[in-house]
């Protein structure tokens, strides 16, 4: 899917090496994170950069995460500092006659801005909760106030954005290829989810977890 909304780069969004990857269709960084499970959210920690792995959720131009209310990193992001995230999503790896021009097909989306402390803390969580395991929210036990208490959500705009996107086979130099000593190419990677394993309690599996296929 395309759109004519386009990202505006800005001096940290706008990609310097590999141009010919860059992508400024807005409509496939949501397509990027929605795909993804697991973001790289990226801040300043008593001076150093300090890199956590986490969930995420995407509702229209914003992303929420969340936290503890105890966690360094989210105190950091609650006093405004900069973030940056980042979602690579790896599609294959990339064959070539050299080991130089060896490469991935990949598509990647980087967000730069402040994080905020979400309106509405339940709204985002449903968000999250629902990216990664939809149909859960409705289905499972909502949180409890003591829950929402220990719990910081947190919402990024994501107008500062950038995004890549490699595809198809190697780069190749004209005498690797005149020589032709190596096989050349590129190895699709295929992501499926596997059948759902209960817990001993041995309920029936819902609809909504047997079903799902991304």
């Amino acid at each position: 899917m395309t759109s004519d909304v386009q990202l505006s780069p800005t001096e940290r969004s706008t990609i310097k090496r590999g141009k010919n990857r860059a992508v400024q269709d807005r409509q496939v960084l949501y397509d990027i994170l929605d795909a993804g499970l697991v973001c790289h959210l990226a801040v300043e920690v008593d001076g150093a950069p300090f890199l956590v792995p986490t969930a995420y959720g995407r509702d229209g131009n914003r992303i929420f995460l969340h936290g503890s209310t105890g966690s360094q990193s989210i105190r950091s992001m609650i006093e405004g500092k900069p973030v940056c995230v980042a979602v690579t999503l790896v599609d294959g790896v990339v064959y070539s006659r050299s080991v130089f021009h060896h490469s991935m097909n990949y598509r990647s989306a980087i967000v730069h801005g402040i994080a905020k402390v979400a309106e509405d803390p339940e709204h985002a969580l449903k968000v999250i909760v629902e990216h990664v395991t939809p149909g859960s929210w409705d289905y499972a036990r909502s949180p409890s106030k003591k829950e929402l208490a220990a719990t910081v959500a947190l919402e990024i705009d994501l107008t500062e954005a950038s995004v890549k996107v490699r595809e198809g086979g190697p780069g190749e130099e004209p005498a690797d290829l005149e020589a032709n000593l190596v096989w050349g190419g590129h190895l699709p990677l295929v992501r499926t989810w596997g059948a759902p394993v209960p817990h001993e309690t041995d309920r029936a599996i819902p609809p909504h977890v047997s079903g799902r296929d991304r």
